[in-house]
């Protein structure tokens, strides 16, 4: 059985738990709490937990019982005084249950317990969990300002960045710390599972080399677990990244994210005093303590989410695109295609850059690739995959991008993706704005099922809906202010 068949059984289970009134919000957060004990016992990685709430020790229990040491066990390893383990400490910080009736707890552990988890250790149980995780967002899609980066971009972004052993690496918006834990696994395999380095590297690189701060506490959870199946145990903060207790975040060779889209709640400023410039808009804030964050040694780098907006914005957003222009080499934008993520409309790019020596003109040139112009659909059933990223990545001469070529040519190729722009053609464009297209933006034929389309429309209705109430309850507060 491979793990995609076990993370789809493990899905079946939402159907028990809905029946409790467990939203599919929650979902993944209730199950992480009993897959917890099983997958520690499964890695043989029980040390932490007390004896007494091991996963065999929770099997021996039914009924009316059963529910009742469950909810003991979510306060107690929740509990330092109880359970004296940071990290089991802060995957079930505020943990509690929101299944009522004992039936359902016992068939979900009964269930779990009957997977095949011998296909699953051979696959890797951090691989299975990562999958429960992507399963979780397609299925129940997202907020506003909250999106599941598609994996084979975080392994592009990865791949493009090549980070190396003994490198500090960072996420500020680590989500379900998908980014690192990718990093991770891309240079366990390049050095056959850590084997071929020194003992004291591999030290450094499961409590050191990756870290992450995550504001939502839910969120924060999943990403301490997913952590933890793949035997890392960096620095991984729950709190704003734009406030300051973000401000350790300082001194990193790679930061890799995709940080939250929109504007701080009410239009306030962030609260962090290091930021050059104030703005409301998060992935501006964003971009500034990410190009700042990176250290001065010349070879610090970033791959960083953007929507268009961050390359045209006037005021703060201009300032800050000539600040991140001037302290850093942006050697390159990917315009990433529609569709990709679960906001159909939302259009966005890959920064790619190198902090710089100094802080005056590091940008030189930026080569732009359009993967926007006449691509294919993407959705539901049509997700974007490792080989839609192939010709950028050939183009991208990663490791020596002094073999670049253009493949726009005016005369001979003027639908070429890959085009270089200097700095003075920049300069001179309004706003300073790095939003260029060159293609012919002539519409393209809609290849997607009917159900497709209109599975889109309701999710859009739903989005809608969702922000109509949370603007509700926004309102609710300023009248009772006045």
């Amino acid at each position: 059985m491979t793990n995609q068949e076990i993370v789809q059984q493990l899905w079946k289970e939402c159907d028990v738990l809905r029946d409790d009134g467990v939203t599919y919000q929650d979902y993944v957060t209730e199950l992480t709490y009993i897959l917890f004990l099983k997958m520690s016992k499964e890695q043989d990685q029980e040390q932490e937990i007390p004896e007494k709430y091991r996963w065999d020790s929770l099997m021996k229990h039914e009924g009316l019982e059963l529910m009742n040491f469950y909810r003991q066990l979510l306060l107690d390893l929740g509990n330092p005084a109880k359970t004296p383990s940071k990290r089991i400490n802060a995957i079930y910080n505020n943990a509690s249950t929101s299944i009522d009736e004992p039936a359902n707890l016992e068939k979900i552990i009964h269930d779990i317990d009957g997977l095949d988890w011998f296909s699953a250790r051979q696959e890797g149980l951090g691989a299975l969990y990562e999958g429960l995780l992507e399963k979780n967002a397609n299925e129940t899609k997202s907020g506003a300002g909250q999106y599941f980066t598609p994996r084979p971009l975080i392994n592009m972004m990865v791949k493009m960045s090549q980070p190396k052993i003994g490198e500090r690496l960072n996420d500020p918006a680590a989500g379900t710390f998908g980014f690192m834990v990718a990093a991770n696994d891309y240079l366990s395999d390049k050095t056959d599972e850590y084997f071929d380095i020194s003992d004291s590297e591999r030290t450094f690189e499961r409590e050191k080399a990756f870290s992450g701060m995550e504001l939502v506490p839910n969120t924060h959870r999943l990403a301490l677990m997913n952590q933890y199946l793949h035997d890392m145990d960096g620095k991984l903060e729950q709190g704003d990244s734009l406030s300051t207790a973000g401000k350790w975040m300082k001194d990193f060779d790679v930061v890799l994210t995709n940080p939250p889209f929109g504007t701080k709640k009410g239009g306030e400023r962030a609260t962090r005093d290091d930021l050059t410039y104030e703005t409301s808009n998060k992935q501006l804030n964003f971009l500034q303590i990410i190009y700042n964050s990176l250290n001065k040694g010349g070879k610090a780098r970033a791959a960083v989410v953007v929507p268009d907006n961050v390359l045209f914005a006037d005021g703060a957003g201009e300032k800050i695109r000539k600040d991140l222009m001037n302290k850093c080499n942006l050697h390159t934008i990917l315009r990433l295609p529609t569709g990709i993520f679960y906001a159909q409309g939302v259009q966005t790019n890959v920064l790619f850059f190198n902090r710089g020596t100094s802080d005056e003109n590091n940008t030189r040139d930026v080569w732009i690739y359009d993967m926007r112009h006449k691509m294919r659909t993407f959705g539901k059933r049509n997700p974007l995959n490792e080989k839609d990223f192939a010709e950028f990545e050939k183009q991208f001469c990663v490791g020596d991008r002094s073999k670049r070529e253009e493949t726009w040519d005016k005369e001979k190729n003027p639908n070429g993706r890959w085009r270089k722009f200097s700095i003075d053609e920049i300069q001179k464009r309004p706003n300073t704005s790095l939003d260029i297209s060159w293609l012919s933006e002539e519409a393209e034929q809609d290849n997607r099922s009917l159900g497709e389309i209109l599975g889109e429309m309701n999710d859009k209705a739903k989005a809608i809906s969702s922000a109509i109430t949370e603007l509700n309850k926004e309102l609710e507060g300023i009248d009772d202010e006045n």
